[in-house]
């Protein structure tokens, strides 16, 4: 069990750090990576041990050998994704480790390494005072190109997540998008993580369509848009990690990180 970071009650972290991350054209996993001398799942670790979650089980797959060590030395359980069926199998992987664990279960990217505590403060506040069942994190992007895209209904309420490769003309000019971090309410969500099937041109199953399963189930999802795009930066290429290695200094340079 964790201490109590931001909100009331215990709250554990899932940590998705299974994947290969092709296109760094690199043998080791994507999140251990370097930046700013440490890997970027490191940095995520940093933003836990902020907010004072010392539950956290990482979801490893890819090149694991090197990520497990790092989970060891940074206090956290592991399980392994045999198969990369998406995030929402990733996801379904961590749920035995949960046990009997009730409260909220924060979901993060082991490779976005610029999120602030702040932030994810404000995540967990909101999700705990909109007595939410899901909260996700949102970020206006300029070109929001390779990302699930955020649609709302007309009382602006979250309505669904549609994947790019799966996205109509019209969504995908939005350009609020999501980050791929939530804050779930545990373990009432199993029941929509159970009902995720893997009809998409990719055959995965994705951890967005949580959205609009409990939406259909009448449970209330909230959203929350962080202040600054740059938190919501994602690591997928060797360019994409200098370009976070300057945003990490700058955001460090004026006191966010």
């Amino acid at each position: 069990m964790s201490e109590e970071p931001a909100a009331a009650g215990p709250v554990a972290a899932v940590v998705l750090a299974a994947g290969q991350g092709k296109r760094m054209r690199s043998d080791i996993s994507k999140v251990m990576h370097e930046m700013s001398g440490q890997p970027l799942l490191g940095h995520v670790f940093d933003r836990l041990d902020e907010l004072g979650v010392r539950d956290r089980v990482a979801v490893v797959g890819f090149a694991r050998e090197a990520v497990i060590a790092l989970c060891a030395a940074r206090g956290a359980r592991w399980v392994v994704q045999e198969e990369l069926l998406g995030t929402g199998h990733a996801f379904r992987q961590a749920v035995p480790a949960l046990a009997d664990f009730r409260g909220t279960v924060l979901v993060l990217c082991g490779d976005m390494a610029l999120l602030s505590g702040a932030t994810l403060r404000r995540l967990l506040e909101t999700h705990r005072g909109r007595g939410a069942t899901a909260t996700v994190l949102s970020a206006d992007l300029r070109d929001p190109s390779g990302y699930g895209r955020v649609v709302r209904d007309p009382g602006g309420d979250i309505e669904r997540i549609v994947e790019e490769r799966d996205a109509t003309p019209a969504e995908l000019a939005l350009q609020e998008i999501n980050t791929a971090i939530y804050a779930f309410a545990y373990p009432d969500i199993l029941e929509a993580l159970g009902g995720l099937r893997a009809e998409n041109r990719q055959g995965e199953y994705y951890l967005t369509d949580v959205v609009s399963l409990l939406r259909e189930r009448g449970r209330r999802v909230a959203v929350v848009k962080v202040g600054d795009p740059r938190e919501a930066f994602g690591v997928n290429t060797l360019a994409q990690l200098a370009e976070a290695e300057a945003a990490f200094r700058a955001l460090r340079a004026a006191g966010r990180l």
